[in-house]
């Protein structure tokens, strides 16, 4: 099963150059690399305990670890598209968490190791980390509206609203920059370590006297300002097709498991919030890389659904918890309590895993994780459905497995035709794949979206097979009945003209013939020359009527074919038909026991029609007619050097005739015009000799 290629997503900028791109990564890299050693040696020497809990300040492994995922997976963006913004986004983003965890670990080290404020670049490190590390706020809805192809969205609405979110985003930063230390300290209400009063903690403040409603403003900004990102992210799945909206499903994945991780930070307490926020980064990070450089090596649907049914998973758990513990805490007491609920938990969680697993993958995948269910639906559906139902019920089964919102059926009938239906309206290209029942294409299913993975597509092969054998079968049915009210039909037919050539021909020729010996017997005595006519006309008679009889035996089957057999009644007919001038060979060709007397008769037929054929209208000087007998089939071919026959001539009565008799055996029949002129005509036809 092979599918047409769909419209592919447009292309991500990159570089021109074939290989990797090494300066940008080195100039990107080092910087950031020597901020994380120096971060990394300077927070060792941080005895465990220096830093008095109310100082607010914790370790920097957690940053340091944000900044290393954010640089390998940025550098490796950068490395293979040097062009590309997103790739730029994360690398830039891992340089500002190094620089950041640097000046973190310097400033503890400064503060409460060494507790000297004199320290080279101790003010410019706490500034950076205190107040010039918002900036790395910037990432995330940055990120958001460049992914995928590094472009903001365009659009008379969405380009603004983009715009103005970034600079939502952007006015806490800058707050930070500028506000003096004092208004941030009376705005948190919270008083600052004593050895940070000794630093310089306003490098670049601007005092102004509307700081706190500037602060209560850039606060609040921070969430609002990932609405409108978030919205472009949806707004762009909704539109995209095909490869992108591959694309997109990995960032969906990644901001669902990104919002588990955050609302679980109010659960934990540290350093599990910065855990949770560095591993929702780096699920964030990893999948930016596969979604714009591998999106199609791994089956994202599969991760979604997983990811949603572990996320139902953990809420009705943790749902089964409080309440158990509410209700038995009332009851029992704490430690009872306890008990019951882990006896609670351990009965129902299995069998409610179970079913929160099968229902989440339902609705994200269909049936496609169960092929058996898929089939046994569908071999359901089509045993109760007839005739062009059960194109729709394959149509319809197909888009309930894969969750497709449109799906097309299209099979070519045997006798020819097409017949078509289809579930659901296309939203964007439309795949097409080919339908085939013993190695012949007989249909099509159109699919859209037009992009599945591969087990999807072995499943969808299984499908369609199933689907070709049961509507090749129907079709089948339906033909072999018509063909046996055709054979009926012809029987009766032939009965009725054989009861008509015998009473209307045959019986008034003899009771003639009767009569006139009767008339020569009487006349014998009186008149002997009347008697002699009256038996010559009887001779002539009784002559006529053995004519009449041979006809019919010959329409019935050719007695040439008992006496001669096929070859030799052929060179018979050819003797008898041929003009002058025209050479005709019969040749015979394999070996096996004798045809059936339907095939011998339908050979016979068709060579003799496409002989008349060639006299009537070829213009040819030769003509090669050749039975072959192959492995259980009778090949007849007859081929003349004629004028040909032009593609736009319609087959005629003769032709339709051939054919006809080729399919009453269930065999074919061709007619080709070879490209060097003349006309063959090729029939097979199945004589039940393996």
């Amino acid at each position: 099963m092979t599918a047409t290629t769909a419209r592919p997503a447009p292309p991500a900028p990159q570089s021109a150059r074939p290989g990797p791109a090494l300066l940008p990564v080195v100039l990107a890299g080092a910087p950031a690399l020597l901020a994380l050693v120096a971060a990394t040696v300077i927070e060792l020497r941080v005895p465990a305990g220096a830093v008095p809990p109310t100082a607010g300040s914790e370790p920097v492994w957690t940053t340091v670890s944000v900044a290393a995922v954010l640089l390998v997976t940025g550098l490796l963006l950068v490395a293979r598209l040097p062009r590309h913004p997103v790739a730029w986004v994360l690398a830039g983003s891992g340089v500002l968490w190094a620089l950041d965890a640097a000046a973190g670990a310097w400033t503890r080290y400064g503060l409460f190791v060494a507790a000297d404020p004199d320290l080279p670049l101790l003010s410019v490190a706490w500034w950076f980390w205190t107040r010039f590390g918002a900036t790395l706020l910037l990432g995330l809805p940055l990120l958001l509206l460049l992914f995928p192809d590094g472009r903001l969205p365009s659009g008379r609405v969405w380009r603004p609203l983009s715009l103005v979110s970034l600079a939502s985003t952007a006015v806490l930063p800058l707050t930070l920059v500028l506000v003096p230390a004092a208004e941030v300290e009376a705005y948190s209400g919270l008083t600052p370590p004593a050895p940070e009063l000794l630093l310089d903690r306003d490098l670049l403040s601007v005092p102004m006297p509307f700081w706190q409603p500037v602060l209560a403003l850039a606060y609040p900004l921070v969430p609002l300002s990932l609405l409108v990102p978030a919205a472009v992210v949806v707004s762009r799945y909704r539109a995209a097709d095909g490869e992108r909206r591959l694309q997109l499903r990995w960032l969906m994945w990644a901001g669902l498991v990104s919002a588990v991780a955050v609302s679980l930070m109010w659960v934990f307490p540290p350093p599990g919030p910065s855990v949770l926020l560095a591993s929702a980064i780096a699920v964030t990070a990893g999948a930016v890389v596969v979604a714009v450089t591998r999106h199609r090596l791994y089956d994202i649907d599969r991760l979604l659904s997983g990811t949603v049914v572990s996320v139902l998973l953990l809420g009705s758990v943790g749902l089964v918890d409080l309440v158990v513990l509410a209700l038995a805490g009332n009851l029992l007491g704490g430690r009872d309590a306890a008990f019951l609920a882990v006896a609670v938990v351990a009965v129902l969680y299995t069998p409610l895993r179970t079913r929160l697993w099968g229902a989440a993958r339902r609705l994200v995948r269909g049936g496609r994780d169960d092929p058996y269910g898929a089939l046994a639906t569908l071999a359901a559906r089509l045993e109760q459905a007839e005739g062009d139902q059960q194109l729709a019920t394959v149509a319809r089964s197909v888009a309930e497995a894969f969750r497709l919102p449109y799906v097309r059926v299209v099979t070519t009938r045997p006798g020819g035709g097409a017949a078509a239906a289809g579930y659901g309206t296309p939203s964007g290209p439309v795949t097409s794949l080919p339908v085939a029942w013993r190695g012949e294409q007989i249909g099509r299913v159109e699919l859209c979206p037009a992009t599945l993975s591969e087990r999807d597509q072995r499943l969808l092969g299984d499908l369609v097979r199933q689907t070709a054998t049961a509507v090749r079968a129907d079709e089948l049915s339906a033909r072999l009945q018509q063909h046996r009210v055709a054979l009926v039909t012809a029987r009766e037919e032939e009965r009725r003209r054989l009861r008509r050539d015998l009473h209307d021909g045959l019986g008034p020729a003899l009771g003639a013939v009767t009569l006139r010996i009767e008339t020569a017997r009487n006349l014998a005595v009186t008149d002997p020359a009347g008697s002699d006519r009256m038996l010559e006309a009887a001779i002539e008679e009784v002559a006529a009527v053995l004519a009449d009889m041979r006809r019919l035996v010959h329409d019935l089957r050719p007695p040439a074919l008992d006496e001669l057999g096929p070859a030799g009644a052929l060179r018979e007919l050819a003797r008898r038909t041929a003009p002058p001038g025209l050479a005709v060979e019969v040749r015979e060709r394999g070996t096996g026991s004798a045809l059936p007397a339907a095939v011998e008769v339908a050979a016979y037929r068709i060579a003799a029609e496409a002989l008349t054929n060639v006299v009537r209208h070829a213009d040819a000087r030769s003509v090669r007619i050749e039975l072959v007998r192959e492995q259980g089939r009778l090949v007849v071919e007859v081929a003349d050097d004629g004028c040909g026959i032009a593609a736009d001539v319609a087959a005629g009565v003769g032709t339709l005739s051939v054919r006809e008799r080729a399919a009453e055996l269930g065999g074919t029949c061709e007619v080709l015009a070879p490209a060097g002129g003349g006309t063959v005509v090729r029939a097979r036809l199945p004589w039940g000799e393996g």
